[in-house]
């Protein structure tokens, strides 16, 4: 039995300001590839099929135009992430193919997709969406009972609970191997600067164990590949995202992840992504940026730091002059002694302490608990209203 594991395809998304959809395309042309080469079985997509919650239609058409390529010479499994809406990626999941299975509702968090492999070996695959707890911790309660705590660790538990009980009345002459697909933030997955923000609460991760009583689990979210320490006998695994979506990438080796199930348990593999074009930081005066620093760096996207003490004339010019796939180009001279270091906002820091910093910054004083009560509360309101946009 085998398995391709992907997630985080972000169709439609931008590289400050380049359309990728040119670049995406060629990733999902390499699965194809992939799965004719290793006779896969079956491609698992945890989550972030889309960008945004309303895709531009040159990435719907994309996705339609792959999972018919894909559905002709192998089965695929898609769930939905944070970054899409369920309801729209699923739309017409009735009406798919019977090769190609969309899980991104509660309702099919239990209906596992059947996969058989060459010597009548069995795996089921469970898709776990999305699972917001502000929308889905009321729905996962038990009937009668109140809704579950305000947390990813809540909601995902009730969600696995529902998987263990399914796997529980399953039997037959051979062992089943299970498999799980899910978007979440897994305790010891490491963060990049690309990942929105799904912090609830103050907290955005759920511990490995809540996924204990499976073969493997195909996680999705964080943009690195990575292998998370989990409870014995469950394997887990990021693939990563197929291209670097920020500069906090750049070192990333862009993968999927090939799967191996039988009697001895669960083997992986990556299998490295097509890289179209190079992340690269360039800093230092711009006499050297221009010169020897740059000279291997023309053909990359850049993001280059100018370190002169005084902003060079036409900076910007003469650096794109350089570099014709240069996307961010900054003046930084050098640090004055006694000076304070600015925070940006990225996901991998929660927003509510840099507010604090600042408001500490301004005031001298940092805000006490009520206040930064109020600060998250603004925020997660703001993070809610774009998540339903």
């Amino acid at each position: 039995m085998r398995l391709l594991h992907t997630s985080d395809w972000h169709l439609g998304r931008s590289l400050h300001g380049v359309d990728l959809l040119d670049h995406q395309a060629a990733y999902l042309d390499h699965v194809l590839d992939v799965v004719r080469a290793e006779r896969v079985d079956a491609v698992v997509v945890a989550g972030d099929v889309y960008d945004r919650a309303i895709p531009p239609v040159e990435a719907v058409t994309l996705l339609s135009d792959t999972l018919a390529r894909l559905a002709e010479v192998t089965t695929v499994v898609l769930t939905s992430g944070n970054h899409d809406s369920a309801t729209r990626l699923g739309f017409g999941a009735g009406l798919m193919r019977e090769r190609v299975q969309l899980r991104t509702h509660l309702a099919g968090i239990a209906s596992p997709v059947e996969i058989r492999g060459e010597d009548d070996e069995r795996a089921l695959v469970y898709g776990l969406p999305y699972l917001d707890p502000d929308t889905v911790r009321g729905p996962l309660a038990e009937p009668g009972g109140e809704p579950l705590a305000r947390s990813h660790e809540a909601v995902t538990s009730a969600g696995m609970a529902r998987v263990r009980a399914d796997l529980a009345t399953r039997s037959g002459a051979r062992p089943v191997r299970s498999v799980v697909a899910a978007h979440a933030f897994v305790v010891g997955g490491l963060a990049s600067e690309s990942e929105r923000d799904i912090r609830v609460g103050g907290v955005d991760h759920v511990p490995s164990a809540v996924f204990t009583g499976v073969d493997y689990v195909a996680l999705g979210h964080l943009h690195g590949p990575q292998r998370v320490a989990g409870p014995d006998g469950t394997t887990l695994r990021y693939s990563g995202s197929p291209l670097a979506y920020s500069f906090s990438e750049q070192h990333h080796t862009k993968s999927s992840v090939l799967v191996d199930l039988d009697a001895r348990g669960v083997r992986t593999e990556l299998v490295a992504a097509p890289v179209p074009r190079r992340l690269t930081d360039l800093t230092g005066p711009l006499e050297d940026v221009l010169g020897a620093l740059g000279e291997a760096h023309l053909d990359d996207w850049v993001r280059v730091v100018v370190t002169d003490a005084h902003r060079p004339a036409d900076l910007y010019a003469r650096v794109r002059a350089r570099f014709a796939h240069a996307l961010v180009v900054q003046h930084r001279a050098p640090e004055v002694p006694g000076g304070r270091a600015l925070r940006a906002v990225t996901s991998a820091q929660d927003p509510v302490e840099v507010a604090g910093d600042f408001v500490a910054h301004v005031t001298g004083t940092r805000p006490d608990a009520a206040e930064l009560a109020v600060l998250r509360a603004a925020y997660e309101h703001v993070a809610d209203a774009e998540r339903s946009a």
